[in-house]
């Protein structure tokens, strides 16, 4: 079973020992963050620092944002700081393509704090008027043709052979952002569809299409949650959300962010594969069932197999998430178990031969490990024991 493991730019460059380091882990690929959002991130074996701090979301190449398909446009990608200077992306990919390596693109898109707090016109809108700046509306014109340009451009870099697109759809409530101070009420699965609800202009005329009443919405959807600031358990999944709204307004409003959420994913597969080689592979970060949100947004496994060359599927809370993409028996499609292999971050190195081999079992055909950079050597000699025992 083929295993990849995600990596940063700054995970090698000016550490010439990191990618024969990172071959020896037993990889065949590494998935190579080419657009990432804002994060603090640890590096325990760098020869030149320990932590490096992204202010903001960037790509980690050189971008011209006043020029090319940028020119003129209103939404653009930003230019990294110091923590990715120069080409940081090609300069790390070369040095991991020559220890043997297969390099595929890792590219965040539509999850962007900077884009929010400049343009506050562009993100999700809660029912209470909250905006989340980490969230931009995926139902916008020009967010989406922005995030489908974002896609194509850092998914086909130099060299690379496929990518991984993350955060292609909807995000909600959940995202430590900052000092996060949000998990005091366990709101539950129909709680987030809820708090994730977009009320910016876009989706509150969409709404009007499905024939809903978007300010008698917003008061439903703040009526229904009442109860679950109050204390009162919410682990009903959609059938929570349709006793919550009722089951014809639930509807509407998945039907919304379900074709905002298809029709935008089939349109950044295409950019992609219009900008690619013959072979290039596209890969989706994907939950199987369509009304969750975040990193992993959700999607119907039979339409997004017929569209992207497979998955990559959370697997932190165990591999039953595979099962719905398994059943669709879609030959040749790729279903990456992904597995968390830092242990200080709530990975399980130790138990990565048993996950592979569950996983496996469960329909994966590959795997990815997160993420070879940040994990201490004790978990890196972890993941090399169960690698070589594959």
């Amino acid at each position: 079973m083929k295993a990849s493991t995600f990596v940063y730019p700054w995970d090698v460059t000016g550490d010439p020992e990191a990618p024969a380091r990172i071959a020896a882990l037993g990889v065949e690929q590494v998935t190579l963050a080419a657009a990432y959002h804002s994060t603090r991130a640890l590096t325990p074996r760098h020869p030149r620092h320990r932590i490096v701090t992204a202010e903001h979301a960037s790509v980690l190449y050189p971008v011209d944002p006043e020029a090319g398909r940028w020119k003129g446009r209103a939404l653009r990608p930003y230019p990294a700081g110091d923590w990715a200077p120069g080409d940081a992306y090609q300069e790390a990919a070369e040095a991991l393509a020559g220890n043997g390596l297969d390099v595929h693109t890792w590219v965040v898109l539509a999850h962007n704090s900077r884009l929010g707090a400049e343009r506050p016109d562009t993100s999700v809108v809660n029912a209470y008027g909250d905006r989340y700046p980490w969230a931009p509306c995926i139902a916008q014109p020009d967010t989406r043709a922005y995030l489908v340009d974002l896609a194509a451009e850092a998914a086909v870099r130099p060299g690379a052979n496929g990518t991984e697109l993350e955060s292609l759809g909807w995000y909600g409530l959940q995202h430590l952002h900052a000092h996060d101070k949000t998990g005091g009420v366990a709101l539950g699965d129909a709680g987030q569809y809820l708090m994730g609800l977009c009320f910016c202009p876009a989706c509150r005329a969409g709404y009007g299409d499905r024939g809903l009443d978007a300010d008698a919405l917003a008061a439903a959807v703040r009526e229904a949650l009442e109860p679950l600031w109050r204390g009162a358990p919410d682990d009903q999944g959609w059938t929570g959300v349709e006793k919550l709204l009722g089951e014809e307004t639930a509807a509407a409003t998945r039907a919304w962010r379900d074709e905002r959420a298809r029709t935008l994913q089939e349109d950044a597969v295409a950019a992609v594969r219009a900008a690619a080689p013959a072979g290039f592979q596209v890969l989706l970060h994907a939950d199987p069932v369509t009304y969750h949100v975040g990193a992993n947004p959700g999607v119907d496994p039979a339409h997004i197999l017929s569209v992207a060359d497979g998955v990559v599927v959370p697997c932190a809370g165990g591999p039953g998430l595979l099962t719905p993409f398994a059943e669709q028996g879609r030959e040749g499609a790729v279903l990456a178990a992904n597995l968390g292999v830092v242990s200080g971050m709530g990975g399980s190195p130790g138990t990565l031969t048993a996950d592979m081999a569950r996983a496996r079992e469960l329909g994966a055909t590959e795997v990815r490990l997160y993420h070879a950079g940040l994990a201490s050597d004790e978990d890196l000699a972890a993941v090399r024991a169960a690698l070589a025992s594959r």
